[in-house]
């Protein structure tokens, strides 16, 4: 059986989550099997992503310093390689709990999320929606859209969307924020619309509240003096550098997009899921594969298992996804949401578009 085969096998009777019952022995085995590796070390996540974030700066200087067109290039992926994984933290920081490492949303803003003008805000209290039972996969979902059941020409428009955030980013920060401040309607209007990392053009923010609140205060205002200085700096001294940095965070946003193609099986018109048919829309792509790695890192090439424990740390869902697998076998309901690879899951994902209905 070739992947392709595999998958459309494995995806036939999925394309509603209706009607699925939940596996209980799946459910149950995914918290007895996890007790011990549930809490996050910041002796993993410190190290992972300093080093992460170094290499991208690294990179990055040599994009802009170096002469050589095609050691400049490499640079340059090496950068968004490196930032990719960096950035990816902000998954962490939604579901770890807030005193489970001191400084490290703070030192994460203040290294990556500002910088690349992705503060933290952009995801948290956003993305727990996308993990709520009662919304994943419906309108109330920022993060689900039925791509699968969607017309071909809206994947490379999903691609192009990530291709440009990095402009929207920089116009975000250095202008809507600022003239927000005195214009009221157009700061509802960025809060609701552009301040969160979703894919679902019908979602609408609520306003921040309470001690998040502040930290949106504290994040947006580092993020505009940023962007500013960015948009003063190639003004008045070189474009190149911010041109250069565009460039790579778009590299990240291009190849994160990509990876969102492959999270999921995206075939729920709307209807409320049980936790297996949300855990059976989405997408393990386990070893021995090592490409996953670079695409989707930070414990993504686990998203299936991720939704059935949200709240364990990346480095321990290869373990869990061993002992799972283990204790429950091939035949099982945890096994048909594994599958092979990258590009048979977008050759899946294409050539259901293009399906009459």
């Amino acid at each position: 059986m070739t992947a392709y085969e595999a998958i459309t096998d494995t995806a036939k009777g999925k394309a509603r989550g209706v009607g699925i019952a939940d596996d209980m022995a799946m459910l149950r085995a995914a918290v007895e099997q996890t007790r011990d590796i549930s809490v996050a070390k910041g002796s993993i996540y410190w190290p992972d992503m300093l080093i992460s974030a170094a290499i991208g700066y690294a990179g990055l200087a040599g994009a802009i310093l170096l002469d050589v067109t095609w050691q400049a290039v490499l640079a340059g992926v090496v950068s968004a390689l490196a930032f990719y994984r960096a950035l990816l933290f902000i998954h962490e920081l939604t579901h770890i709990h807030r005193d489970a490492l001191p400084g490290f949303r703070l030192g994460w803003n203040a290294l990556v999320g500002v910088p690349m003008m992705m503060p933290s805000l952009m995801y948290e209290n956003v993305h727990t929606l996308h993990h709520a039972r009662t919304r994943y996969g419906t309108v109330e979902d920022p993060e689900y859209l039925p791509l699968a059941l969607m017309k071909p020409w809206s994947l490379p428009m999903f691609i192009l969307v990530a291709l440009l955030l990095p402009i929207g980013l920089l116009i975000r920060s250095a202008v809507l924020v600022p003239l927000g401040v005195i214009i009221p309607p157009l700061r509802r209007l960025v809060w609701e619309r552009a301040s969160a990392l979703s894919i679902n053009p019908e979602f609408r923010r609520r306003p921040a509240e309470g001690e998040f609140a502040a930290q949106v205060f504290w994040q947006e205002l580092g993020a505009s003096v940023w962007a500013m200085f960015l948009v003063w700096y190639a003004a008045t001294q070189d474009w190149r550098p911010l041109a250069i940095g565009l460039a790579v965070i778009s590299g990240t946003a291009v190849l994160n997009q990509v990876r969102t193609l492959v999270a999921h099986l995206w075939q729920n018109e709307g209807e409320p899921m049980t936790v297996t048919a949300q855990y059976l829309d989405s997408v393990n792509v386990p070893p021995p594969g090592l490409l996953a790695e670079l695409w989707a890192p930070v414990g993504l090439r686990y998203h299936a298992l991720h939704h059935l424990l949200p709240s364990l740390p990346y480095h321990s869902l290869p373990e869990a996804h061993r002992r799972l697998a283990a204790q429950l076998g091939a035949g099982s309901t945890y096994a048909k949401a594994n599958y092979p690879g990258l590009l048979p899951l977008v050759g899946h994902l294409a050539k259901s578009t293009m399906t009459r209905r």
